[in-house]
């Protein structure tokens, strides 16, 4: 589930030192007349429960791995572009000094490491709509493609997805030490219009994996979990077992939304309905157990890792 990519970075030095967490972004493929029209409820609020507190565990592994050092080394790095456009070479090489101390003690620390991580960005995209109303969607931006209208096609379907996206940049520790070292000759050459230029390319050249979550499947997996604690009580009350059947019924509707949306390949979700109608035989009349519930959430988080490569 991740996704590698290439962008500059434009955000202050100070914002570097602590996760940055943008706004939930819950969005509305309803803009457009062709698109499904925003229905609260369908596909339930963007974060809440025990998916909030999943999805909080792996923003905070990710936070964890940002480098102070690397984060330090990138600040410098900008520290030595202003202080070229404001015309102070020596400011400029004392920043770029401390850069390549910050560098060579990550690399000191760890020498085959490929990526310093120094920032980590949040966004959580979801579409409040119904499982036909995507379908129906899909429908028409097969046939715009048929036809070859792309871009109609694009517009359509670019905002139906239901995720979260943990963005991690970090420094390319392979090429990003020898760009500093280039800009500090230009300069001690006199060269500074090029060690500019060898700083921007530099900044340039940041990469951002994302690791990218469907939320359907991960709510469809909070559900199971809490449907498997009421699956292993022993007498259930009556009240019990109305809940756990609608747990589990919640969790295949979710699963059918994932389908839509794409998260998985129509075997995938073949395999889980199964899964789930065996879950719901064996838990049928207030009948109890353990393990009713391993091979559903093992495939689920399976597909969960698997859908993006």
């Amino acid at each position: 589930m991740k996704i590698t990519h290439f962008r500059r970075m434009q955000c202050a030095a100070a914002a570097l030192l602590a996760l940055s967490v943008m706004p939930l972004a819950v969005s509305s493929a309803g803009s457009n007349k062709n698109t499904p029209e925003p229905q609260k409820g369908a596909a339930g609020k963007v974060l809440e429960g025990d998916v909030k507190s999943q999805t909080d565990q792996a923003i905070d592994q990710k936070r964890k791995e940002i480098i102070d050092e690397a984060v330090t080394a990138l600040a410098e790095t900008k520290n030595a572009l202003k202080a070229l456009e404001d015309k102070k070479a020596k400011d400029a090489l004392a920043a770029l000094e401390r850069t390549t101390g910050k560098l060579n003690i990550v690399l000191a620390r760890e020498p085959r490491l490929a990526l310093a991580p120094v920032e980590v960005e949040v966004i959580a995209h979801d579409v409040y709509t119904t499982v036909d109303e995507i379908k129906r969607v899909r429908k028409q931006a097969e046939e715009y493609l048929e036809e070859g209208q792309i871009q109609k096609a694009r517009r359509l379907i670019r905002d139906l997805a239901s995720e979260l996206t943990i963005s991690v940049s970090s420094l390319p520790l392979k090429t990003y030490p020898s760009a500093i070292a280039a800009a500090t000759a230009f300069i001690d050459q006199g060269k500074y219009d090029e060690a500019k230029l060898a700083l921007e390319a530099a900044l340039n050249t940041v990469v951002v994996t994302d690791h990218i979550i469907p939320l359907p499947l991960l709510r469809a997996d909070a559900k199971l979990t809490r449907a498997e604690q009421l699956a292993q009580k022993d007498n259930r009350s009556d009240e019990d077992s109305k809940n756990l059947t609608r747990l589990i019924n919640e969790a295949r509707e979710q699963l059918k939304f994932a389908e839509a949306l794409g998260y998985g390949t129509k075997k995938d979700h073949r395999m889980l309905y199964s899964e789930i109608d065996q879950v719901e035989s064996r838990t049928k009349n207030g009948k109890s157990g353990k393990g009713f519930f391993a091979d559903v959430k093992e495939h689920l988080s399976e597909m969960t890792r698997n859908i993006f490569g």
